[in-house]
């Protein structure tokens, strides 16, 4: 019997998922329904103003849920900051504090 330990199982990262199923497409339908509805504010429904500004917090939450499971997925920070025109740092420090 031998008294020495086999070495355990290297660590292997997750692997990252490459499939992109019309991501282009529906960022420019997420775009387009946007805009319209800028536009019915534009022609006189004041009322849904705020219904507009309101968008711009649920697409900070869904860019926030976004980068947590790209990170998840094990992309650094340097990688998203990239696709974002910022620096790694300044990745880091604005979703880094997440869950």
């Amino acid at each position: 019997m031998s008294t020495v330990k086999k070495p355990s199982t290297p660590h292997l990262p997750r692997q990252r998922r490459r499939d992109v199923v019309e991501n282009d497409a529906f960022a420019a339908f997420a775009r387009r329904i946007i805009r319209a509805h800028g536009r019915r504010v534009a022609d006189g429904d004041v009322e849904a103003l705020r219904d507009l500004v309101a968008l711009s917090s649920v697409i900070d939450d869904a860019i926030t849920d976004a980068v947590i499971g790209l990170r998840a997925f094990g992309y650094s920070w340097a990688e998203i900051g990239a696709r974002l025109g910022i620096s790694r740092q300044a990745a880091q420090q604005r979703w880094g504090d997440r869950p």
